[in-house]
């Protein structure tokens, strides 16, 4: 049951037609509830504000850049993030302004949405994307990098201005990954002119962006990035290799119901020490299609083990590959 104070706030919300106080208000009952061990009403409740929230999506027509925008539905959440608790809080203020951006535009602030990600593959940069589409109910549109740049004098930055005007036509998160691409140091001897145009373009492009979209670009090569974009984005977070304790949440998570209650952390995380986020888990995922096939309910420390073992062996090879001429 709502508590009077809560009666009230809907009752003051609807009036103002305050629709994110409402629905702020609305989520506060459901956590009342799943407090009081009604969890089919507080699911129900949320379901509702879903639904609704759902109905006011715009999805961009395949007709129009479909060649460069790839849609994709977002599944995840925060929660299934492991990741440094800075990040972790940075998020959560990231979808916190977000829905209470109505109340920061009275005082003339505006909420943070343009987001830089750094850090090494795997390591939660594409997933932050996604989770931030998930938490703010908005479709993610990855801007298909190998599309976007071409060798044409113009074309590029003609693109991308198609994709800035898409941002303000049609509400969404918009992922740049490999931003390294087009944002390239414009010092950079190695850098053609044409190149140089389009960084230009995009940091015009970027300074004048005033949608109601998120813009997140990710990159594995921070050094690469001219220090103009920097200045560009409201938050810049920088991914890492996961620690031991994210590492064996990462297996807790990875494995669910197939995790053995006997599993040794202290072996797995020593071979898990130099693997990605993004590695572990589908190692994990390795061990459970094993597992299935073979009709195993859990997953053993020595299976786990040598999978793991192969995925660092694996990429220790690629790391030599790439350091050869």
């Amino acid at each position: 049951m709502a508590t009077a104070e809560q009666i009230k706030a809907l009752i003051k919300a609807h009036l103002s037609d305050d629709r994110e106080s409402f629905i702020t208000t609305v989520l506060q009952m459901a956590a009342h509830e799943a407090k009081r061990g009604r969890y089919s009403v507080a699911h129900e409740i949320r379901d509702l504000i879903d639904q609704a929230r759902m109905k006011n999506r715009t999805v961009i027509p395949k007709s129009e850049l479909e060649n460069l925008v790839l849609y994709i539905e977002p599944k995840e959440r925060l929660n299934t993030l492991v990741a440094d608790p800075l990040i972790l809080r940075r998020l959560e203020r990231i979808i916190r302004e977000y829905w209470q951006q109505d109340k920061l535009k009275r005082y003339g602030l505006a909420n943070r949405r343009k987001i830089l990600l750094v850090g090494p593959p795997g390591t939660g940069k594409t997933l932050t994307a996604e989770i931030l589409a998930g938490e703010l109910h908005l479709p993610l549109y990855v801007i298909l990098m190998d599309k976007l740049v071409t060798k044409f004098m113009g074309e590029t930055a003609a693109k991308l201005r198609k994709i800035f005007d898409m941002m303000a036509e049609y509400q969404g998160v918009y992922f740049f990954d490999e931003f390294d691409a087009i944002a390239t140091d414009r010092t950079n001897e190695n850098d053609v002119g044409e190149m140089r145009r389009v960084l230009n373009s995009f940091l015009q492009f970027i300074e004048w962006d005033n949608s109601d979209s998120l813009i997140v670009a990710a990159t594995n090569n921070p050094q690469m990035l001219d220090k103009a974009i920097f200045r560009r984005f409201d938050d810049i977070l920088y991914y890492k290799l996961p620690t031991e304790k994210e590492i064996k949440q990462i297996i807790r998570n990875s494995l669910g119901t197939f995790m053995n209650k006997k599993l040794s952390f202290k072996t797995l995380i020593e071979e898990a020490k130099s693997l990605s986020q993004a590695e572990i888990t589908k190692a994990c995922k390795e061990a459970i299609k094993i597992c299935i096939l073979e009709n195993r309910k859990t997953v053993t420390t020595a299976l786990l083990k040598n999978i793991l073992q192969e995925r660092r062996k694996v990429y220790e090879g690629l790391l030599m590959f790439e350091g050869k001429d």
